[in-house]
């Protein structure tokens, strides 16, 4: 079933949206929104705009829009929330993974591995054992348009894991095109990765591929969970059933944890990345070339913290 503003493919969707519901634009003054993430204290949506180097908040009672970390050469791209409810983001611009302390006081927490300086931290996670997860394609670097035109010094484009005690940084995956998007199953014995390698190279990938978490912090198996339909995987994020709800060129694909696609909800234009919030945590958020949407849902996103 498909109408104009959802795509059924399986009964499991349809319990999961409500047709009448709307997609709804919130803002839509940006170049490139990405990163977005919700604080439940303080209701708000945090997201970026990066071509413009900054980032900006909307207060989910008074609809208003505000100015909140900008014009720092930041360039910042994926955030989340950790455990303490602290919000830890890439950026390209400064070519770290770091975090806003509750006293508005920011910590690098990665620049370097090896002593080489990351690409450009694109997307991150952070596991229950305080363990962040990040991935460090080149995007940032390629041009002066998210960030600053560089060489690179890493060996290639991979996936990073920082240890909570100890903050050692280690490498974890060495076989990707471009990582992008990342989230943990619900049991954080999966680690789902998305290679967006088609927006830059030949070879083509579109998918997100999936890994088996050891308890060393290791992953192992690597195949491909699902393959993007339209354009590529960027930023997703999972709900309280195990379902991805992934950014695509055409809107939000939702994938079965068994790897099917079962629905689809229309965006009119590119999506990158998606998060859950709200005072219920059921309204999913969507940043999307330009602008910022919310759609409310009948499923609820995975707790993080």
């Amino acid at each position: 079933m498909k109408t104009e503003r959802y795509e059924i493919r399986d009964e499991r969707f349809r319990r999961s949206i409500k047709l009448a519901e709307p997609v709804e634009q919130i803002w839509s003054d940006g170049q490139w929104t990405e990163g977005p993430v919700y604080s439940p204290a303080f209701r708000s949506l945090i997201w970026s705009d990066i071509p413009n180097d900054r980032r900006l908040r909307w207060d989910e009672l008074t609809g208003a829009v505000g100015d909140l970390r900008s014009g720092l050469g930041c360039y910042t791209n994926g955030s989340t929330l950790d455990r303490q409810g602290r919000i830890v983001a890439c950026e390209h611009g400064t070519r770290t993974v770091t975090r806003i302390e509750h006293d508005g006081t920011v910590t690098t927490l990665a620049s370097r591995y090896q002593g080489k300086r990351f690409n450009s931290p694109n997307d991150v996670v952070v596991k229950s054992d305080g363990s962040i997860w990040f991935t460090d394609p080149a995007y940032g670097i390629e041009s002066d348009y998210e960030g600053f035109q560089a060489e690179p010094e890493q060996d290639g484009e991979h996936v990073y894991r920082i240890d909570p005690a100890s903050g050692e940084i280690t490498r974890v995956t060495h076989d990707f095109a471009c990582p992008n998007g990342l989230a943990f199953s619900l049991d954080e014995k999966t680690l789902y990765i998305a290679d967006s390698g088609g927006t830059r190279y030949a070879s083509g990938e579109h998918h997100i591929r999936k890994f088996a978490v050891g308890d060393d912090g290791k992953l192992s198996g690597g195949e491909v969970f699902a393959e993007c339909e339209e354009g590529v995987f960027d930023g997703f994020r999972l709900d309280n059933q195990g379902r991805i709800w992934t950014s695509a060129a055409n809107g939000v694909h939702c994938i079965h944890p068994d790897g099917t696609l079962i629905g689809k909800i229309f965006v009119p234009e590119i999506v990158s990345n998606v998060c859950f919030g709200g005072p219920k945590g059921n309204r999913l958020f969507i940043t999307a070339s330009k602008s910022v949407y919310t759609v409310r849902l009948c499923t609820t996103g995975a707790k993080t913290f």
